[in-house]
């Protein structure tokens, strides 16, 4: 009998432990719903000495981050990004390369904006310029990290922008020589 008593105890723990493999498995493996965005979104507290920095990968959809000073003290600031496809976006070619707003309106597209079509600028530039209208700066500077624009070169949006005909646009961006020679189309 006791052969038999420690065959059914070995018999239960094994099932036991195939049961619990499979829900740890099954768990483990779980998927949320994301949507692929080189997007990011930097919180920092109005206590930004205390050295508060929280940066949050967004989708492209509505992401809320809040961060608190180091050991809960201080104020909190909350940053929210609108959804990439209900921001418009006009790329600009202000070079001699052609096909570089289409290029550059492909490669920023595929983060899910909301793409208008690529024109060319009124006048040639150096440096790439990422503009945005009022509200707007958070995806700007997604933009801008997406293709490699530099955060001094995120700008608003105003009437000295080398571009035409973007009213009502929430992002123009004027590739200039600068990422011409980066490009490589």
């Amino acid at each position: 009998m006791t052969g038999s008593l420690k065959a059914a105890r070995a018999a239960v723990v094994l099932v036991a432990f195939v049961v619990a493999v499979a829900i740890l498995v099954a768990v483990g493996t779980r998927s949320t719903p994301t949507t692929p965005s080189s997007a990011q979104t930097t919180s920092t507290t109005a206590a930004a000495a205390a050295g508060s920095t929280t940066t949050t990968a967004a989708a492209a959809s509505s992401t809320t981050t809040s961060t608190t000073a180091k050991h809960g003290h201080g104020a909190a600031t909350t940053t929210t990004t609108a959804p990439h496809a209900s921001v418009s976006v006009v790329v600009a070619n202000a070079t001699n390369t052609n096909g570089l707003a289409a290029h550059y309106s492909t490669v920023v597209g595929a983060g899910g904006w909301k793409m208008g079509t690529p024109i060319d600028a009124s006048t040639k530039e150096a440096t790439s310029t990422v503009y945005y209208a009022a509200g707007q700066q958070a995806a700007a500077q997604s933009i801008a990290n997406t293709i490699g624009v530099k955060p001094t070169q995120v700008q608003p949006l105003t009437t000295a922008a080398p571009v035409a005909g973007v009213t009502g646009t929430d992002v123009v961006v004027v590739i200039g020589q600068d990422l011409a020679s980066t490009s490589g189309s």
